[in-house]
């Protein structure tokens, strides 16, 4: 039942990634309301290690498919898609990693150190990635 969740969440994730990059004008109100997803989405990072080795394959399929997606534009367009495609893959990426580390996490102190490394990770991949 979680591999069926997490698998809908990936291609949920890359149909937003998608639409984002089709939206071209949007793109500014875009990249704060992915702050505010962030902010909630570091919440639940509870899982088993099978589940992060299953968000990391989704995650490389749903990239993988966002590159197919993007090959046919050109210039600029196709920019912005792989792009976006390459933040939504390594925020995809983090989550993957911030479960297992949770998972591995012995005490509160472990867990809130995987928070703040997924936390990290994921405002350096916006950052690698904001709009120019």
């Amino acid at each position: 039942m979680k591999n069926t969740l997490i698998a809908i969440a990936a291609t949920a994730l890359f149909g937003l990634s998608t639409f984002a990059s089709a939206q071209t004008p949007a793109a500014p109100a875009a990249a704060g309301a992915t702050t505010t997803t962030t902010a909630t989405a570091g919440s639940d990072l509870a899982g088993t290690k099978a589940d992060a080795k299953a968000m990391k394959k989704a995650a490389d399929d749903a990239y993988k498919a966002a590159k197919k997606t993007c090959q046919p534009m050109k210039g600029a367009e196709e920019k912005a898609c792989m792009n976006d495609a390459k933040l939504a893959h390594e925020k995809a990426e983090a989550k993957a990693k911030g479960v297992h580390e949770m998972a591995e996490a012995k005490s509160d102190k472990d867990k809130t150190k995987a928070m703040e490394k997924y936390t990290k990770e994921v405002a350096k991949a916006e950052s690698k990635y904001a709009k120019k």
